[in-house]
């Protein structure tokens, strides 16, 4: 039909004001596709939830459905179409690496929240991070329950919906909300883990533990969070979330104050304020090398 628009199109039209902040065309080509592979894939997990599902176990308590797999389909289909030959790196499908890449490459969690997902819990999302030269270059989450696109660009700030987001301006770490998440290995270490819950959970306001690393990290982007941290996480459940947060003024390490990257098993993120008092509170349960 003549004048008729793609879905790709509408999506596009979701990030007008994010596109006019990238850095180059180069960057907006690939915040475009990732915006339509996310909302696409998302529109897949809208068509399956709470429905019953075929679920496979990875782990013990670390499962798959037919779901994470079909969105995945999806998004790998869209970007070698628009990026053919670009390197992968995906949850299901594509989840093996040996050395942190410094080629561009794609990050994707098709469906972060499976748990959730599968119990027809409300919050989870498709993450997608085109990551380049050590560094996040964009990075887009999108929450198809709430119809939330967070997406951000290297120096081109962070985004909700197409509005600019930022941190929180909370000060005292009393006075804050912070979330975390469990690892797979929980039943494995499971004193550590409550150790590390109740050095928080006595210092802070509230503790949330809602099931998705990548939506904690854009809620911490939007000031709903202010702070996060976990341990036992994969690149693709940060590798966006991590540019939202720095993107929108906060700062992420490791438990000792490191910097931090997508490809170290320990997070702590935060609006920048309260970061020194939750080092001091996680400092001992670092497992990375402190550097000199």
């Amino acid at each position: 039909m003549p004048g008729k628009k793609s879905k790709g199109q509408f999506e596009i039209k979701a990030i007008e004001h994010c596109l006019q902040h990238c850095g180059n065309s180069d960057i907006r080509d690939i915040l475009k596709v990732a915006v339509v592979a996310a909302k696409q894939a998302g529109t897949i997990l809208l068509e399956r939830y709470e429905k019953p599902h075929h679920i496979q176990h990875k782990g013990s308590i670390d499962i798959v459905t037919e779901a994470d797999l079909a969105s995945e389909e999806l998004i790998l289909a869209v970007l070698n179409k628009y990026m053919p030959g670009t390197k992968i790196l995906s949850e299901e499908s594509f989840s093996s690496y040996n050395n942190i890449p410094d080629e561009p490459i794609w990050i994707i969690d098709p469906l972060d929240g499976t748990t959730n997902f599968a119990h027809n819990f409300p919050w989870f999302s498709v993450s997608i991070a085109f990551h380049d030269k050590g560094k996040s270059q964009v990075g887009v989450i999108f929450c198809p329950i709430q119809n939330e696109l967070f997406c951000a660009t290297l120096t081109g700030g962070a985004w909700l919906n197409d509005q600019r987001i930022k941190v929180s301006e909370v000060e005292v770490l009393q006075e804050a909300l912070v979330a975390t998440g469990f690892p797979y290995d929980v039943q494995e270490r499971p004193d550590s883990i409550v150790a590390m819950l109740k050095a928080v959970l006595t210092h802070s306001q509230g503790i949330r533990r809602p099931g998705a690393a990548t939506l904690d990290l854009a809620y911490l982007a939007c000031g709903r969070l202010d702070a996060f941290w976990e341990v036992g996480l994969k690149p693709w459940d940060t590798a966006a979330g991590y540019l939202l947060v720095e993107e929108a003024g906060g700062i992420l390490s490791s438990f000792n104050g490191n910097p931090f990257s997508p490809f170290s098993p320990e997070l702590l993120a935060s609006n920048s304020l309260l970061h020194k008092d939750l080092i001091t509170l996680l400092y001992e349960f670092s497992t990375v090398a402190v550097q000199i």
